[in-house]
């Protein structure tokens, strides 16, 4: 029970929670009404939002070819830059909870084949005009367009029909869906003028703050929107972002002051930073993993036997500990952990068998020629390393496997997603529906593995609408084991997120569905 009211707190302490709110949860609990009261007193005395200042953060994930265009963000900086100017639907609260933003209504038909969303009235975007529905209904329809690359693609495309009148949102989709609100709550979905047809990449949106100068891979710079519609978010007068990959430069920077906070701190410095004067470590666990990712589509790639080597040709505990520090998890070769509902945790952990990776590896006829994977720093903390480590216990198993080290800049457009084998990472998603959704559906823009499986397919299709928890759990386990046993996906670990922060940062909570508070920090944190 701590850990669910050490979120509540968290969420009293940031200015969202009512203090009936507040009393409801925690009372639920078990909490006395008495104590629950002198509690939320407490808190809210505690940790009041100081307005005004300059809110600087250190990031790592940019590169010069990032745009503003929100379909398109791929990388920390484009992902916590769409959270900063633009704003959804709905979001997600750090204890699974549906927040509404733009709408300030949801309902669906009993069966979730049908969701209908009330659009907030006298909401404006930053160039004055009213956020309508059919703003909503034009961003939605862009990002079904394949041309537009929008990584929300595989959520998009299961609605059938979109309807805007008055002010109400109409989505009637392809096959039921319970999660659907969980979906939109995806950073690519910021609702854009005119659905951002004419200028996908103006940054122009209805979020807290407004795009003053952006130098992508180098510095963004926001200032504070004075008609954003909830006066709970937005506390610093500017917001300005630093473009930092280097982990020992960005480091740096936090130590001394010149930013406020920063994503990613390298997991061998942790302890260290922990006694630095002025700094705080926040760690979290959560959903997020580090991945090695197979093209199942290309060669050697696309035969089974070669997949099925490399995947039991690593040793998942070391680098756990030699690249996490202990900071996270074993994975299983498939994205869900015991963060999310209906997990399975009865599916077999997979162990590195040098053995048993030889034999698949003779079976699958492969040549014995290098097989490359390629890399950089900014993949993931410690992506190189680990995949020093991945290529020598593979060699002691046989398999020919080497390192390419790739440039920082660029890795996301050039490397992810275009080479058949390389590192990255995934955040993770509040639902199992919507992990699946955005990469392993067959059809999804970011279906990064190349994975192709029509029983996989068939069973997110029918996992969405099914009521029964017991039998929608079965389906999700089946699907883990399909993607486990056949899927392009390597996943060695799962990572707490470590982020830094300095003491006069205020409002920070834990949030596990992302790296800085899934990628708010900076617009519900304040400088004391």
């Amino acid at each position: 029970m701590s850990d669910k009211l050490d979120l509540v707190i968290g969420l009293a302490r940031k200015g969202t929670m009512s203090r009936r709110e507040f009393m409801g949860r925690t009372t639920a609990m078990g909490v006395s009404a008495g104590i629950a009261s002198a509690l939320f007193a407490k808190v809210a005395r505690a940790d009041e939002p100081v307005r005004g200042g300059t809110l600087r953060v250190g990031l790592s994930g940019g590169e010069s070819t990032n745009s503003l265009d929100p379909a398109l963000a791929a990388s920390p900086a484009p992902n916590i830059t769409t959270q900063t100017w633009g704003e959804k639907l709905v979001d997600v609260t750090a204890d699974g909870q549906i927040d509404l933003r733009l709408a300030e209504d949801v309902s669906s038909t009993p069966d979730a084949g049908e969701w209908t969303f009330k659009i907030r009235q006298g909401v404006t975007f930053h160039n004055g005009a009213p956020v309508t529905a059919e703003d909503v209904v034009a961003t939605y329809r862009r990002h079904t367009d394949e041309a537009s690359q929008s990584g929300a693609l595989g959520i998009v495309q299961g609605i059938k029909e979109m309807k805007a009148e008055g002010d109400m949102v109409t989505l009637t989709l392809e096959s039921p869906n319970a999660d659907l609100p969980y979906l939109l709550a995806d950073y690519h979905l910021g609702i854009q003028p005119g659905g951002g047809y004419d200028a996908p990449a103006a940054g122009i949106g209805a979020g807290p703050y407004k795009v003053a100068s952006f130098e992508p891979g180098v510095r963004i710079l926001f200032q504070k929107f004075d008609n954003y519609f909830d006066s709970t978010i937005g506390h610093a007068d500017e917001i300005e972002f630093l473009i930092i990959n280097d982990n020992t430069a960005r480091t740096a920077a936090l130590q001394s002051g010149q930013v406020h906070m920063i994503n990613r701190v390298d997991p061998q410095i942790v302890d260290m930073l922990r006694t630095t004067p002025g700094v705080q470590i926040k760690q979290t666990s959560g959903r997020g993993h580090y991945v090695f990712i197979m093209h199942c589509d290309k060669a050697p790639f696309d035969n089974n036997d070669l997949r099925m080597a490399l995947k039991l040709a690593l040793r998942r505990g070391e680098m756990v500990e030699k690249i996490l520090g202990g900071l996270g998890s074993m994975g299983n070769d498939f994205p869900i952990n015991a963060a999310y509902p209906l997990f399975d945790d009865s599916i077999p952990q997979r162990e590195y068998d040098a053995a048993a990776a030889a034999e698949a590896y003779a079976r699958s006829g492969h040549d014995g020629s290098p097989i490359i994977l390629r890399t950089a720093a900014v993949a993931f903390a410690g992506a190189v390393d680990a995949a020093n480590l991945f290529a020598a216990s593979a060699q002691e198993a046989g398999i020919p496997l080497q390192v390419q080290l790739e440039p920082d800049d660029g890795y996301w457009e050039n490397v992810w997603n275009v080479e058949p084998f390389s590192a990255s990472y995934w955040s993770g998603r509040p639902v199992q529906d919507q992990m699946y959704t955005t990469a392993y559906l067959s059809t999804a823009e970011w279906n990064d593995t190349r994975f192709n499986n029509a029983e996989f397919d068939a069973l997110l299709m029918q996992a969405r609408g099914e009521l029964d928890q017991a039998a929608r759990k079965a389906e999700y386990s089946r699907m883990a084991q399909i993607l486990r046993d056949e899927g392009g996906l390597i996943v060695p670990m799962f990572n707490d997120f470590v982020d830094g922060i300095r003491d006069e940062v205020g409002g920070w909570y834990e949030d596990r569905n992302s790296e800085l508070m899934n990628y708010r920090a900076p617009v519900r944190c304040w400088l004391k």
